[in-house]
Parts: C-alpha cells; sequence; structure tokens
C-alpha cells in the first residue's frame, strides 16, 4: 500500500504545516515516508512544491516520477495546474478555487479551473469562504487538508490528533476553528 502526493502552493500559505500534520500522522500508523525538500519557500507569495510519498514498506526515493502521483494536493489553483502533467491516469487533484494572485497577469481563474476539471478527478472547494465560516481565513491549508483527507491512506482520527497537537499551544479559539475548517473541507469533497 503507498500513495505518492504533490504538494503545491504559494509560499505563505501553509503547505509546511500541512507537510506536517500527513507526516506525523503517518508515523503514528507506522508508516513509512519521504518527503522531498519544500522548493520555493524563500520567497511569501512564490511557487512552493513538494513531493510526499506514504508507504506501508520502506520508500527508496523521495521523488515522484511524473505521471505517477497519486494526488495533487494544492492551497492555488494555478499551481494545480502546473503539476498536472504529474498525475497518475486515475489520480486526483484537490485543490482551491481562490487564487493568490501574486503576478500581474494571473490568468483567467475560469479557465484554470475548466483545465483542472479535466483531471481523472477533481475537487475543487472555495477555501477561503470555509476557512472564513471555520474563524479564520489563515485556515485555507487546512480546509484543503480536510477535502483531501477522504482520498489518503492515513486516518481521519490521526489527522485530527496531528491538528491537535500543531494548533493547541496557540490557544483554544485558533485550534477549534483549525479542527472546523478541517471539517467543513471533508463535507465539501464529500459532496463532490
Amino acid at each position: 500500500m503507498k500513495q505518492d502526493i504533490i504538494l503545491a502552493g504559494v509560499g505563505g500559505q501553509g503547505i509546511l504545516s500541512i507537510a506536517y500534520v500527513i507526516d506525523n500522522a503517518a508515523l503514528a500508523e507506522g508508516l513509512f515516508f519521504k518527503q522531498a525538500e519544500v522548493h520555493g519557500m524563500a520567497q511569501r507569495g512564490g511557487a512552493v512544491q513538494s513531493h510526499m510519498r506514504l508507504s506501508s514498506r520502506p520508500v527508496w526515493s523521495d521523488l515522484i516520477p511524473r505521471g505517477e502521483a497519486d494526488m495533487i494536493l494544492s492551497v492555488e489553483p494555478l499551481e494545480a495546474l502546473r503539476y498536472l502533467d504529474y498525475l497518475r491516469p486515475d489520480g486526483i487533484v484537490v485543490t482551491s478555487s481562490t487564487p493568490y494572485k501574486n503576478i500581474p497577469d494571473y490568468p483567467d481563474l475560469d479557465n484554470i479551473l475548466d483545465a483542472v476539471r479535466k483531471a481523472p478527478k477533481a475537487v475543487i472547494v472555495d477555501s477561503e469562504k470555509l476557512a472564513k465560516e471555520a474563524g479564520t481565513v489563515k485556515a485555507q491549508n487546512i480546509v484543503l487538508l480536510g477535502a483531501a483527507s477522504g482520498f489518503l491512506m492515513l486516518k481521519e482520527a490521526g489527522l485530527k490528533t496531528v491538528i491537535e497537537a500543531l494548533f493547541k499551544g496557540r490557544g483554544g479559539p485558533v485550534l477549534e476553528a483549525n479542527l472546523k475548517a478541517f471539517d467543513l473541507g471533508r463535507k465539501a469533497a464529500s459532496g463532490s
């Protein structure tokens, strides 16, 4: 049993937090994992991506070959589109419909989302709306983790346990907002 995931987004959107939750949930379940270095974090607003590989057996390489990713988990729709060629024929894209317009000539959002919808399976959620509903716009990454959770080889309870550990030191309202964001994302994806 294995799963290869491309994490994508823009610097400052919480890709490292998503990776932390998935990595630690995998460890708690006794799985092996490798994660390639997160690239692009040198500046806020720059493109960010990382390869993440989970398996019940040892993983020898941290890089996912093109055409072999089971999932693209992206916090930004243009970044999801950038990595579609990594997706396997039966793979899934989980992305936000909320753009991070960090360039002056950002492409037409409808065209981007139409291209993403051409993936074998695409789950597109309004992470900004759901994060605000949860109590903080900063939880868009956790909304998307929740949306992806039903397609991950990890248990929902394990992911939530790591989210609790990650956010409990920031106070009750922050923790509750992130747990709610996860649940709202999961619910939105189940309706896709």
